[in-house]
Protein backbone atom coordinates (compact mmCIF):
# COMPACT_ATOMS: atom_id res chain seq x y z
CA UNK A 1 0.00 0.00 0.00
CA UNK A 2 1.43 3.62 -0.65
CA UNK A 3 2.49 5.88 2.03
CA UNK A 4 -0.19 8.16 4.03
CA UNK A 5 0.63 11.77 3.72
CA UNK A 6 1.84 13.21 7.06
CA UNK A 7 -0.54 14.95 8.34
CA UNK A 8 -3.00 12.05 8.75
CA UNK A 9 0.19 10.03 10.08
CA UNK A 10 0.13 12.34 13.01
CA UNK A 11 -4.00 12.46 13.27
CA UNK A 12 -3.83 8.66 13.51
CA UNK A 13 -0.68 8.88 16.15
CA UNK A 14 -2.53 11.51 17.91
CA UNK A 15 -6.39 9.12 18.15
CA UNK A 16 -4.09 6.29 19.22
CA UNK A 17 -2.88 8.17 22.23
CA UNK A 18 -6.47 9.30 22.75
CA UNK A 19 -8.26 5.52 22.50
CA UNK A 20 -5.62 4.17 24.72
CA UNK A 21 -6.22 7.09 27.02
CA UNK A 22 -2.89 8.71 26.99
CA UNK A 23 -4.78 12.04 26.35
CA UNK A 24 -7.90 11.76 28.21
CA UNK A 25 -11.48 13.03 27.02
CA UNK A 26 -11.77 17.03 28.04
CA UNK A 27 -7.37 17.21 28.07
CA UNK A 28 -6.28 20.11 26.22
CA UNK A 29 -3.83 19.59 23.37
CA UNK A 30 -0.60 21.57 23.10
CA UNK A 31 -1.02 24.80 20.68
CA UNK A 32 0.14 24.29 16.69
CA UNK A 33 3.74 25.36 17.61
CA UNK A 34 4.14 22.94 20.50
CA UNK A 35 2.53 20.27 18.36
CA UNK A 36 4.87 21.05 15.46
CA UNK A 37 7.87 20.72 17.63
CA UNK A 38 6.93 17.67 18.98
CA UNK A 39 6.16 15.97 15.13
CA UNK A 40 9.05 17.98 13.80
CA UNK A 41 6.66 18.97 10.95
CA UNK A 42 5.58 22.43 9.99
CA UNK A 43 2.35 24.69 11.17
CA UNK A 44 0.47 23.67 8.56
CA UNK A 45 0.85 19.89 8.82
CA UNK A 46 -0.48 20.01 12.59
CA UNK A 47 -3.91 22.35 11.29
CA UNK A 48 -4.46 19.32 8.51
CA UNK A 49 -4.13 16.65 11.17
CA UNK A 50 -6.47 18.53 13.25
CA UNK A 51 -8.60 19.27 10.80
CA UNK A 52 -9.17 15.50 10.37
CA UNK A 53 -9.52 14.69 14.21
CA UNK A 54 -12.15 17.64 14.44
CA UNK A 55 -13.81 16.35 11.14
CA UNK A 56 -14.50 13.09 12.79
CA UNK A 57 -15.54 14.89 16.01
CA UNK A 58 -12.58 13.73 18.38
CA UNK A 59 -11.45 17.09 19.33
CA UNK A 60 -13.25 20.52 18.80
CA UNK A 61 -11.19 23.76 18.02
CA UNK A 62 -12.38 27.08 19.88
CA UNK A 63 -12.10 30.42 18.79
CA UNK A 64 -8.64 31.22 20.34
CA UNK A 65 -7.50 27.74 18.30
CA UNK A 66 -7.37 25.80 21.40
CA UNK A 67 -7.83 22.24 20.61
CA UNK A 68 -9.35 20.11 23.38
CA UNK A 69 -10.28 16.50 23.49
CA UNK A 70 -13.97 15.69 22.78
CA UNK A 71 -14.35 11.69 22.33
CA UNK A 72 -11.95 8.88 23.51
CA UNK A 73 -14.74 6.64 21.69
CA UNK A 74 -14.99 8.17 18.69
CA UNK A 75 -10.84 8.19 18.62
CA UNK A 76 -11.26 4.67 18.63
CA UNK A 77 -13.50 4.16 15.74
CA UNK A 78 -11.61 6.45 13.81
CA UNK A 79 -8.77 3.72 13.97
CA UNK A 80 -10.78 0.84 13.30
CA UNK A 81 -12.23 2.93 10.21
CA UNK A 82 -8.67 3.34 8.96
CA UNK A 83 -7.65 -0.46 9.64
CA UNK A 84 -10.86 -0.89 7.69
CA UNK A 85 -10.23 0.96 4.89
CA UNK A 86 -6.47 0.05 5.05
CA UNK A 87 -7.15 -3.45 4.35
CA UNK A 88 -9.67 -2.52 1.48
CA UNK A 89 -6.81 -0.31 -0.33
CA UNK A 90 -4.89 -3.27 0.12
CA UNK A 91 -7.49 -5.65 -1.21
CA UNK A 92 -7.63 -3.39 -4.29
CA UNK A 93 -4.17 -3.45 -4.92
CA UNK A 94 -4.01 -7.04 -5.01
CA UNK A 95 -6.76 -7.84 -7.23
CA UNK A 96 -5.05 -4.94 -10.10
CA UNK A 97 -1.99 -7.40 -9.56
CA UNK A 98 -3.83 -10.26 -9.91
CA UNK A 99 -5.91 -9.03 -12.99
CA UNK A 100 -2.22 -7.50 -14.49
CA UNK A 101 -1.16 -11.32 -14.12
CA UNK A 102 -4.29 -12.87 -15.62
CA UNK A 103 -3.82 -10.71 -18.35
CA UNK A 104 -0.56 -11.72 -19.11
CA UNK A 105 -1.42 -15.36 -18.87
CA UNK A 106 -4.43 -14.93 -21.07
CA UNK A 107 -1.89 -13.56 -23.44
CA UNK A 108 0.75 -16.34 -22.89
CA UNK A 109 -2.25 -18.70 -23.24
CA UNK A 110 -3.25 -17.28 -26.54
CA UNK A 111 0.40 -17.94 -27.80
CA UNK A 112 0.29 -21.26 -26.69
CA UNK A 113 -3.00 -22.18 -28.40
CA UNK A 114 -1.75 -20.47 -31.65
CA UNK A 115 1.42 -22.60 -31.53
CA UNK A 116 -0.54 -25.69 -30.94
CA UNK A 117 -3.11 -24.92 -33.62
CA UNK A 118 -0.54 -24.57 -36.22
CA UNK A 119 1.39 -27.51 -34.89
CA UNK A 120 -1.35 -29.58 -35.25
CA UNK A 121 -2.42 -28.61 -38.87
CA UNK A 122 1.31 -29.57 -39.71
CA UNK A 123 1.01 -32.85 -38.13
CA UNK A 124 -2.55 -33.53 -40.05
CA UNK A 125 -0.24 -32.83 -43.54
CA UNK A 126 1.89 -35.87 -42.17
CA UNK A 127 -1.09 -37.92 -41.34
CA UNK A 128 -1.17 -40.25 -44.28
CA UNK A 129 2.90 -41.17 -43.51
CA UNK A 130 4.29 -43.26 -40.84
CA UNK A 131 6.89 -41.64 -38.75
CA UNK A 132 9.55 -45.02 -37.87
CA UNK A 133 13.11 -45.27 -36.49
CA UNK A 134 15.71 -47.71 -38.23
CA UNK A 135 19.19 -48.10 -36.52
CA UNK A 136 21.99 -48.57 -38.97
CA UNK A 137 23.48 -51.62 -37.99
CA UNK A 138 27.51 -52.94 -37.68
CA UNK A 139 28.73 -53.49 -40.85
CA UNK A 140 26.01 -51.79 -43.36
CA UNK A 141 27.36 -50.42 -46.28
CA UNK A 142 25.79 -46.50 -45.46
CA UNK A 143 28.23 -46.11 -42.57
CA UNK A 144 31.28 -43.99 -42.93
CA UNK A 145 28.73 -42.39 -46.19
CA UNK A 146 27.25 -38.89 -46.22
CA UNK A 147 23.37 -38.91 -46.31
CA UNK A 148 23.80 -37.55 -49.76
CA UNK A 149 25.83 -40.65 -50.82
CA UNK A 150 22.89 -43.10 -49.98
CA UNK A 151 20.76 -41.96 -52.14
CA UNK A 152 17.79 -43.09 -49.76
CA UNK A 153 14.60 -42.01 -51.38
CA UNK A 154 15.97 -43.94 -54.70
CA UNK A 155 16.20 -47.33 -52.59
CA UNK A 156 13.81 -46.94 -49.72
CA UNK A 157 11.35 -43.74 -50.81
CA UNK A 158 11.92 -43.14 -47.43
CA UNK A 159 11.89 -39.07 -46.85
CA UNK A 160 14.12 -38.38 -43.30
CA UNK A 161 13.32 -35.85 -41.02
CA UNK A 162 15.86 -36.35 -38.24
CA UNK A 163 18.86 -38.29 -36.85
CA UNK A 164 19.09 -39.63 -33.37
CA UNK A 165 22.85 -40.19 -32.62
CA UNK A 166 23.19 -40.78 -28.75
CA UNK A 167 21.21 -38.55 -26.90
CA UNK A 168 21.45 -36.03 -29.12
CA UNK A 169 18.58 -35.36 -32.07
CA UNK A 170 19.07 -33.33 -35.28
CA UNK A 171 16.53 -32.46 -37.23
CA UNK A 172 16.58 -32.09 -41.00
CA UNK A 173 20.08 -32.93 -40.87
CA UNK A 174 21.95 -31.66 -43.42
CA UNK A 175 22.84 -33.94 -46.31
CA UNK A 176 26.87 -33.53 -45.92
CA UNK A 177 26.34 -35.88 -42.51
CA UNK A 178 28.40 -38.80 -42.28
CA UNK A 179 26.37 -41.91 -41.11
CA UNK A 180 27.86 -44.08 -37.81
CA UNK A 181 27.08 -47.09 -36.45
CA UNK A 182 24.33 -46.88 -33.98
CA UNK A 183 22.71 -43.42 -35.78
CA UNK A 184 18.99 -43.67 -35.53
CA UNK A 185 17.07 -42.39 -38.72
CA UNK A 186 13.92 -41.03 -38.38
CA UNK A 187 12.04 -41.11 -41.35
CA UNK A 188 8.38 -40.97 -43.14
CA UNK A 189 7.37 -42.91 -45.82
CA UNK A 190 4.17 -45.42 -46.69
CA UNK A 191 3.57 -48.58 -44.86
CA UNK A 192 6.37 -50.60 -45.79
CA UNK A 193 9.33 -47.55 -45.72
CA UNK A 194 10.69 -49.07 -42.30
CA UNK A 195 11.13 -53.00 -43.81
CA UNK A 196 12.78 -51.41 -46.88
CA UNK A 197 14.93 -49.21 -45.36
CA UNK A 198 16.17 -52.44 -42.97
CA UNK A 199 16.59 -54.20 -45.93
CA UNK A 200 19.16 -51.93 -47.43
CA UNK A 201 20.80 -50.82 -44.53
CA UNK A 202 21.13 -54.89 -43.81
CA UNK A 203 23.22 -55.02 -46.95
CA UNK A 204 27.47 -55.30 -45.85
CA UNK A 205 29.66 -52.59 -47.06
CA UNK A 206 32.35 -53.96 -49.65
CA UNK A 207 34.43 -55.68 -46.35
CA UNK A 208 32.05 -58.11 -45.74
CA UNK A 209 29.95 -60.33 -47.35
CA UNK A 210 26.57 -60.50 -48.59
CA UNK A 211 23.42 -61.55 -46.16
CA UNK A 212 22.22 -64.85 -47.24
Amino acid sequence: MSEIPIYQSIALDMAQRIASGEIAEGAKISGRTLLASHYHVSPETIRKAIGLLKAEQIVEVSQGKEVSVTSQKLASEYLNKYQYMKSVSSYREELELLLQEKRELDRKLEEVVSSLIHFSDRLRNLAPFHPVEVTIPPGAHVIGKSIADIKLWQHTQATLIALRRGSELTISPGSHVILRVQDGLILVGDEQVEERTIQYFSQLDNSGAANS
